[in-house]
């Protein structure tokens, strides 16, 4: 499918029910250096009857693969970032319509730059997601406009003595998205920039409690 221009995996659900998890595709998106593969496994976990589409990013860093360019730690190349998150959205509409799943019911899954440009998505572009769990997240622009984004639920999961993401920065994100409608979990693991299981374990009961319709 040449016209999907991110290097990606896809893995429909192998569960068909007619409503519930199995109905939500999980964007994986990595943090820098990683690869389409590298937060499948960790998709399984959260949820494990959703579809996962997880692209690499095609941006390079000294050889690492990155979803948009940074001028310095922490300080984004605004123009790239802009440019990057919109051509995410095109590859998402395409893979939609390629894979024939609901974007409507897509949950962005994000760890350091994954969730950063995961959230330039909701601020930029939020009709695009249904929800998000956010790695390690900072504010990555302000929009011009601010996003409807009433009651989407997103869960911000930061490490406490994370050395690269402040908890200063952690928060001005936390507030953008609430002041533009959305329902925000935050939560701090014991931790530093790396994932950690407690965020595995953390993230896979938000998603349940917010997305798996109870059976009767």
């Amino acid at each position: 499918m040449a016209f999907l221009t991110f290097r990606h995996r896809f893995i429909a659900s192998q569960i068909a029910t007619q409503s519930g998890a199995s109905n939500i595709t999980l964007l994986m998106l990595h943090g820098t250096g990683g690869t389409e593969t590298d937060l499948l496994d960790m998709g399984r976990v959260i949820a494990p009857e959703a579809t996962l589409l997880s692209p690499r990013g095609k941006v390079l860093e000294n050889g690492m693969s990155r979803f948009f360019r940074r001028l310095a730690e922490g300080v984004f190349d605004l123009d790239d970032l802009k440019l990057r998150t919109h051509e995410l959205a095109d590859f998402i509409t395409a893979a939609a319509d390629a894979y024939q799943f609901d974007r409507e019911h897509m949950v962005a899954v994000g760890y350091s730059n994954g969730a950063n440009i995961a959230a330039s998505l909701m601020l930029s572009v939020p009709k695009m997601l249904a929800g998000a769990i956010l790695f390690r997240p900072m504010l990555p622009l302000t929009p011009d406009v601010p996003p409807a984004l009433a009651d989407v639920p997103v869960l911000i999961s930061a490490g406490q003595y994370d050395p690269i993401v402040a908890a200063t920065q952690t928060a001005q994100l936390a507030d953008m998205l609430r002041s533009s409608g959305a329902h925000v979990t935050q939560i701090t693991q014991p931790s530093s920039h790396a994932l950690t299981q407690a965020d595995v374990e953390a993230a896979r009961v938000w998603f349940a409690e917010q997305f798996t319709v109870p059976t009767r």
